[in-house]
């Protein structure tokens, strides 16, 4: 008897590859690097090139005008370690960045808690209290060395009020001078602060407060147990980005006193501008420049590594 043969599977055949996929993918690519490639020569030529050529100058005397650039090593930066600008220029910024950071943080946040409520014209006091962070630093430096001359408004002021026995001459004395140029520096950074501490605080939802309110938490219990812990990413934010600017001041240092008087109101960035466009030490300036950028990007490295984690 004939054994009974099953049938056999039916062939499912797959379908080919397709033969123009990699070229598919070939003139994606292609495409994509077109459209990049405005903004990466854009990108090369004024920022990847600039930062290693002057790299490359910190490491030569070339004083910005012969045509050749002879190579020294790192004695630009030996000579930096034994300058005693240097070492005033460094106090400066770190006294710069304590008071600088934390003054405008507490006034911000003291400000945009005051700011948030049903106040009477809000977003006009709002945008007043804003105002100064858009102003640009050279005339905000100019106007405020005005203010501070020995005939200026501030000493004016204090006369009228009783107190003459104050008046000084704010810029032209080295104990005073960096305060005065502290108090625009302040003013101009109180709003950004302000602003990011109002978006945040209005993000906080009510119910922890009415939740809070019903536990008969007061006003300081809310702000210290709800408000101030919901603050922490901006709080981080706003440090990080004010420790880089900070490292980078200029603008008002040069427009109020040039480092004086008797450099005794320096900083890393005006010590780097003299000694390249004044005393045409490019290569000491440079080696200046260097350490400024290295510090920027020793201080944004958490920054940017705690906004990757958030982005995750």
């Amino acid at each position: 008897m004939a054994r009974d043969t099953l049938p056999a599977p039916p062939v499912v055949s797959r379908p080919a590859h397709p033969s123009g996929l990699p070229k598919l993918r070939a003139s994606g690519a292609l495409t994509g690097w077109a459209f990049a490639a405005p903004a990466l020569i854009v990108y090369v030529a004024f920022l990847v090139y600039p930062a290693l050529n002057s790299a490359y100058l910190s490491f030569t005397n070339w004083n910005g005008l012969s045509p050749t650039k002879a190579f020294v090593g790192f004695q630009n930066y030996i000579a930096l370690v034994h300058d005693s600008v240097v070492h005033t220029a460094v106090r400066n910024n770190l006294f710069w960045a304590l008071v600088t950071i934390v003054v405008p943080l507490v006034l911000g946040l003291a400000l945009a808690l005051a700011v948030n409520t049903h106040l009477y014209l809000r977003s006009f006091i709002r945008t007043v209290l804003y105002m100064p962070a858009v102003l640009p630093l050279v005339g905000v430096g100019v106007i405020w060395g005005w203010l501070f001359q020995p005939d200026g408004v501030v000493n004016a002021l204090l006369h009228d009020i009783g107190l003459g026995s104050l008046q000084h001459a704010w810029l032209g004395d080295s104990t005073t001078a960096i305060w005065a140029i502290m108090v625009p520096a302040i003013w101009v950074r109180t709003g950004f602060p302000m602003l990011l501490y109002l978006a945040a605080l209005q993000g906080i939802p009510a119910e922890y407060y009415e939740a809070a309110r019903v536990d008969g938490a007061g006003r300081w219990q809310r702000f210290r147990h709800i408000t101030f812990p919901s603050l922490r990413t901006t709080h981080y934010i706003l440090i990080a980005l004010s420790l880089i600017e900070t490292a980078r001041v200029f603008d008002l240092v040069y427009a109020m006193t040039s480092g004086g008087p008797g450099n005794s109101t320096q900083v890393l960035g005006t010590w780097m501008y003299f000694n390249v466009f004044q005393g045409y030490r490019f290569g000491y300036g440079t080696a200046i420049a260097v350490v400024i950028a290295f510090i920027s990007i020793l201080v944004g490295i958490p920054y940017v590594r705690s906004q990757a984690r958030d982005l995750r």
